[in-house]
């Protein structure tokens, strides 16, 4: 094993986050183990635990970031006061690229595995999807409102449809991992939705 390298308290605790993200990613929710996460970055088992306390608390801080990178700039988005047709192109491209460059957060916030056994943390997960397809919807009702959309459209039910674009992107990523360019995926998503939306 190679010499072990010092790093600032941030600067690790990032590293492990993002390594938990890999092994979620590529490996899946039952290889997520503090030795696998000790390898993936290069440190001792107990580096990891000096940072975090446990799994648990790393998916916890994984998740505020969630929030804060992810959710509160959506949530900004399907509320101001462009146009919707603006707002949708924005939110769904935001949403995607994010998922995109943080791999794992899509098969965390989906997956069953993530929050077995943990009330606080499904109701964490519940709540950031809530937030997700709540937006989505807003934007989509903004728009009927508009009188650019169909109004015999269920708000609700595309908003689920909507809801289900992450985990298909989540597949794409893993078959075509460095072919798949998220922006043409965004572009190719958006104009399925408005067709979808069109009167």
């Amino acid at each position: 094993m190679g010499k072990i390298i010092r790093q600032s308290g941030d600067i690790r605790r990032e590293q492990i986050k993002a390594a938990v993200k890999e092994i979620i990613f590529f490996e899946g929710m039952q290889k997520l183990t503090t030795k696998n996460i000790a390898k993936n970055v290069g440190i001792s088992e107990g580096t990891v635990f000096k940072h975090f306390t446990s799994k648990k608390a790393i998916i916890n801080d994984i998740l505020k970031d969630v929030h804060e990178e992810m959710v509160l700039p959506l949530q900004q988005i399907a509320n101001n006061d462009r146009d919707a047709n603006t707002r949708l192109e924005k939110y769904i491209c935001f949403h995607l690229e994010y998922l995109a460059k943080n791999k794992g957060i899509t098969m965390l916030l989906f997956s069953e595995a993530s929050y077995q056994n943990d009330a606080d943390l499904k109701k964490m997960l519940s709540e950031t999807y809530q937030l997700l397809e709540q937006g989505f919807a807003k934007i989509v009702q903004d728009g009927i409102s508009e009188g650019i959309w169909d109004q015999a459209i269920s708000v609700e039910d595309i908003a689920s449809l909507y809801m289900g674009i992450p985990l298909a992107m989540n597949v794409e990523l893993l078959l075509q991992h460095e072919k798949f360019k998220e922006i043409s995926y965004c572009n190719n998503m958006l104009v399925l939705l408005q067709r979808i939306l069109r009167k």
